[in-house]
């Protein structure tokens, strides 16, 4: 089953509860936030502080994706903001074991992002302490990039070194409807789509494309 996970990113901060109630009303499956602090990534965004007030406002699992330097230094923070999944970067991470380890003893299920020039390989040793791989297909820091193609070819190669193993695959930028299917062809069990969902003229609608787009014969 396909899963549809909107970028806050993309949306109306100053009307960010409404947002996300038009993509719950689409049947969005979880929302993905992205953190920034302008070192790892050209950009600063968020804290735990908004991620708390997001919690409140909705029931759905939100994957917080940390596009900062030394994340273990603030996952406590953001599990206790209420993030059900932590995503960090294997590029921003010392000791990746000893972070992914860290986010599970704290509740969150653990993630780590893989950017565009990260191989699939830089994860063989720590398959077994992952929930979640989310590939980025476009480098990270803004939002409304173009998807990179190569994408494709690294989610058939990260299933293949997976396994058997219960590890959710996660696409992330400049996903639209016309990708969805072959993404979820790949092996892509969670589509994340920021301005294809919120630059819509009703984000309710956008998600409801993505996924009929995913899921089509």
């Amino acid at each position: 089953m396909i899963k549809i996970a909107p970028s806050i990113l993309s949306a109306d901060f100053a009307a960010l509860a409404t947002d996300i109630a038009r993509v719950e009303a689409g049947g969005a499956d979880q929302l993905h936030v992205d953190v920034m602090d302008g070192r790892f990534v050209p950009n600063i965004t968020i804290g735990p502080v908004v991620v708390a007030a997001i919690r409140k406002r909705t029931r759905l699992p939100l994957d917080v994706h940390l596009m900062i330097v030394e994340p273990e230094r603030y996952v406590p923070e953001f599990v206790a903001a209420g993030a059900d999944m932590v995503t960090v970067h294997v590029e921003a991470c010392t000791h990746l074991q000893r972070t992914l380890a860290q986010i599970r003893e704290l509740g969150a299920r653990a993630g780590v992002a893989l950017n565009p020039s990260t191989p699939p390989s830089a994860l063989e040793f720590v398959l077994d302490d992952l929930d979640l791989v989310l590939v980025m297909s476009v480098n990270p820091g803004f939002g409304g990039q173009s998807f990179i193609p190569s994408a494709h070819r690294k989610i058939r190669e990260l299933k293949k070194l997976l396994g058997t193993r219960s590890v959710d695959v996660s696409v992330d930028g400049g996903v639209k409807a016309d990708l969805a299917r072959s993404l979820a062809e790949d092996g892509a069990s969670t589509l994340v789509a920021g301005s294809a969902v919120f630059g819509a003229a009703d984000p309710a609608d956008a998600v409801r494309a993505i996924r009929a787009a995913a899921t089509a014969a």
